[in-house]
């Protein structure tokens, strides 16, 4: 094997990966298609040279590739943000072979936008999670086709709140609806109990992932975390020491406000539309809920901002951002511990 500086590109595909290796020069030594095989990508490779850099973007199966890759030939894997990445391309056309060579670049030059390689286990938390998140979103679709079907029929329970047990019972047996309507009612109730069992069975396996990890413990000791909350933030956070300041967390995490100034005009522009949205949805959902408290620090400061002036949905946004940027402070200890 020589030692000549090399950086490597990958471009990820099911069956196969476009391998694309630079020289130190941006010179193409290699830009072929091989097959998906960690083994026969290394082969093809490590004999050109030393391996500097090496590029794939984030994408289903690429993950689980550079693993494989770092424990075979301990090359220096990165996974790159794709939506990036497709920003920095300088041709609106798109091939395998021109896509490949842009990661291997961008290696090359250190401007790769880099995206966090979670380890195994976390990332098969953060499955569970965003499984659980899909079956609520699924939840809620049915939730809107009953109350739809409902007003179609102009009918409104008296003296009982939507979607509690009694509610539920006199949606089931209510016979106002005609025919039709109420067997897709029936339809739609069946889904919602199968639902229910899923999440049901979802959450118990999240419970059993949680009790052996120190970091989730940790969470779940905090005011106002539950079990969702704790494990959609360690799935989707990973490691806390991997951000170098509160405010870098809080901005991973889409509860910082958004700069908007010009000129002499100084202004915010919502929250930045970047993060999870899962996780941004279970910050604003604590944030709700510190304030919602009679008493505590965080209760405190939302009663202060909306006390000042501030629309609700501000101050409840300021809690959760204010939140977070604590809770890289707490966290660092356990980190460090695990």
């Amino acid at each position: 094997m020589t030692s000549i500086p090399l950086s490597v590109g990958l471009d990820y595909h099911q069956d196969s990966v476009q391998v694309c290796v630079l020289n130190e020069q941006g010179s193409v030594i290699l830009n072929r298609s091989l097959s998906n095989d960690a083994r026969g990508i290394v082969r093809a490779v490590a004999p050109r040279g030393q391996v500097r850099s090496v590029a794939i973007e984030a994408c289903c199966g690429a993950a689980a590739l550079a693993d494989e890759l770092i424990g075979r030939s301990n090359w220096p894997v990165q996974l790159a943000h794709p939506g990036y990445v497709a920003r920095l391309k300088q041709s609106p056309d798109k091939t395998d072979f021109s896509d490949a060579r842009l990661l291997a670049d961008l290696g090359r030059v250190g401007y790769l936008p880099k995206v966090w390689l979670a380890p195994e286990e976390l990332r098969r938390l953060r499955r569970l999670v965003r499984h659980r998140q899909q079956l609520v979103k699924v939840r809620k679709n049915v939730k809107l086709r009953i109350r739809a079907l409902l007003r179609e029929n102009r009918l409104r329970a008296r003296g009982c709140k939507a979607w509690t047990k009694p509610w539920l019972a006199w949606v089931a047996s209510e016979d106002g609806l005609v025919k039709d309507d109420r067997w897709l009612m029936n339809q739609h109730l069946a889904e919602l109990s199968h639902l229910a069992g899923l999440l049901k069975a979802v959450e118990k396996r999240l419970k059993e992932r949680a009790a052996s990890d120190p970091v989730i413990q940790k969470l779940l000791t905090f005011d106002s975390v539950g079990l969702v909350t704790a494990v959609t933030i360690r799935a989707e956070v990973g490691q806390f020491d991997r951000f170098n300041t509160g405010k870098q967390l809080a901005r991973f995490c889409g509860v910082s406000p958004r700069n908007a100034s010009s000129g002499q005009r100084q202004a915010d522009a919502g929250l930045i539309k970047a993060g999870n949205p899962g996780l941004r949805m279970v910050l604003i959902e604590l944030g709700q809920r510190l304030i919602c408290r009679k008493e505590g620090r965080w209760s405190t400061l939302g009663h202060h901002l909306l006390r000042g002036g501030k629309p609700r949905n501000v101050a409840v946004a300021a809690v959760a951002n204010r939140w977070v940027r604590w809770l890289y402070h707490e966290m660092q200890p356990t980190m460090l511990e695990t």
